[in-house]
């Protein structure tokens, strides 16, 4: 039996006891139900909002928490605060999981060839090190204020911000790796680097930068939101969460609402993914299951 079939099966009982593991942490639980049904209500939002988020009504504007056919109230342009929460809500995710998925693929592959390729690894990690000289807000707000303020250049500053971290985590996993065993009896099979490089060292490095994308989903949402708090982000009359913030802040003293509500669902989207991100590590480290 080759070595990459019995590393295959070794890995499905650590993947399912992990699993359990995790089913028995509530806080884990709860972090991931609620966080299932925001994904949910945001892909389902053209179908359960309960309005037109772009409709303008003035004379509703403002209008507070409980009002008759506006539970959550209307903002400064008299627009449903559900509709445009739950549309915000979509918007704030999706920008959220492409520049992770992104800044993530792009960084665990600089990760990966930097441990593989050891005469790669100075000039990788040397660039990986110059991006992370820069705070991820200074640097996001350089990258948005060059190109045209957007969603499209939000989601771009947020990749290239979240690609240095993710590189130095996987290099660090990778490193590990590549003193394993199992490395050199791939080598003495016969391998070839693409098959080690997908088969040995990204499969065993896959939960460690699951973990971290996880965490990193947090920050990204967070950091993506302060953006366009600043303007440098969605554009009226997108709905995002963060862009609904800041078009309430000028009246938290008459309709708290407008900016207070769609801060708190930043909060919570934040908070849920940090602890499913510690819960994770928890489960699929076997230093910590022992």
């Amino acid at each position: 039996m080759s070595a990459s079939t019995n590393t295959g099966m070794a890995s499905m009982p650590a993947r399912r006891s992990a699993f359990a593991l995790l089913l028995r942490d509530p806080a884990a639980v709860l972090a991931g139900g609620i966080l299932i049904v925001l994904v949910l209500a945001a892909l389902l939002a053209p179908l359960i909002a309960p309005h037109d988020p772009y409709a303008n009504a003035m004379r509703l504007r403002l209008r507070p928490i409980g009002t008759d056919g506006y539970p959550l109230g209307t903002d400064t342009q008299g627009r449903d605060m559900i509709t445009r929460m739950l549309y915000g809500l979509r918007a704030t995710l999706a920008i959220g999981f492409v520049a992770v998925a992104t800044g993530g693929l792009v960084g665990a592959t600089i990760g990966l060839l930097a441990a593989y390729y050891r005469r790669l690894d100075n000039v990788l990690m040397r660039v990986v090190d110059t991006l992370l000289s820069f705070p991820s807000i200074l640097f996001g707000l350089a990258i948005a204020a060059v190109l045209t303020p957007g969603i499209a250049s939000l989601v771009i500053a947020l990749s290239i911000a979240a690609i240095p971290s993710i590189a130095r985590i996987a290099r660090g996993a990778a490193t590990s790796v590549m003193q394993q065993d199992y490395m050199e009896a791939g080598r003495a099979l016969g391998l070839g680097d693409w098959a080690l490089l997908t088969r040995y060292l990204a499969r065993n490095c896959a939960p460690t930068i699951l973990i971290y994308l996880t965490l990193q989903l947090g920050q990204t949402i967070l950091l993506g939101a302060a953006l366009s708090f600043l303007g440098l982000g969605a554009q009226p009359p997108s709905a995002e969460l963060g862009s609904m913030a800041a078009e309430g802040r000028r009246f938290l003293t008459i309709a708290p609402h407008v900016s207070t509500l769609p801060s708190l669902a930043i909060f919570a989207i934040v908070l849920c993914f940090n602890v499913l991100g510690d819960a994770l590590r928890d489960a699929l480290d076997p230093r910590l299951r022992r």
